[in-house]
C-alpha cells in the first residue's frame, strides 16, 4: 500500500494544483471518481493487461467509456497514466486528492467506530468536541463494531483516539504483563 501511495502522490499533488488554479475541486473530484471506478472494472483491468492491446487502443477505449465527463485536462491525465502504466494507481490518486481537497477546504474527515449506534444528538456532540479539538470543520462517518464492548475509537486524519473498553483492557493487560 505504501508503494502505491508513493506512486500516486505526485499525480494527486499535480491534480490538486490544477484544481486550485483551473477546473476546480468538484470537477476534479467527479473526474477522479469516474476514472477510479472505470480503472477498477474487471473488463478494463483485463484489457489493460492483454498483451495484444497497445496503449493507444486502451486509451481510446477508456476515453470512449468516460465520454464527455472528462475535460481536456482529465483526458491528459488519463493519457499520462496509461503511458506510464499507472492505471492501477487511480483509486489511490483519487483518495489522496480527496484528502488534499478536505485539507484545502478546512474539513477533517473522521471515522467514528462505536460498540453501539450513536443517537444523532450524541454524534453531533462528539463532532462538536472534535471540531473544538482540531480547530476545523469535521465530517464524520460512523461504524458499529460490537467487539469494542463499549466506548469509541476515532480516526481523524493521521490521529487515532482509542477510548474503547477493548483498548483500555489491552492497555491494562500490557501493564500487568510488563
Amino acid at each position: 500500500m505504501a508503494e502505491l501511495t508513493t506512486l500516486a502522490r505526485p499525480y494527486a499533488e499535480a491534480v490538486a494544483r490544477l484544481a486550485k488554479t483551473g477546473s476546480g475541486w468538484t470537477a476534479w473530484s467527479d473526474m477522479l471518481a469516474l476514472l477510479a471506478a472505470v480503472s477498477q472494472d474487471a473488463q478494463i483491468a483485463a484489457l489493460a493487461e492483454h498483451p495484444e492491446v497497445n496503449q493507444e487502443q486502451l486509451l481510446q477505449v477508456l476515453l470512449a467509456v468516460c465520454g464527455d465527463r472528462l475535460n481536456a485536462e482529465g483526458a491528459n491525465l488519463l493519457r499520462l497514466l496509461v503511458e506510464n502504466k499507472r492505471l492501477a494507481a487511480l483509486p489511490e490518486i483519487a483518495r489522496l486528492f480527496e484528502e488534499m481537497r478536505a485539507a484545502e477546504e478546512g474539513v477533517l474527515e473522521a471515522r467514528i467506530v462505536t460498540a453501539y449506534e450513536l443517537t444523532p444528538q450524541q454524534l453531533a456532540e462528539l463532532v462538536s468536541r472534535l471540531e473544538a479539538r482540531f480547530g476545523r470543520k469535521v465530517q464524520a462517518t460512523q461504524e458499529v463494531d460490537p467487539s469494542l464492548i463499549g466506548g469509541v475509537i476515532i480516526h481523524a486524519g493521521d490521529e487515532v483516539l482509542d477510548a474503547s473498553v477493548r483498548g483500555r483492557l489491552a492497555e491494562l493487560a500490557a501493564t500487568l504483563t510488563a
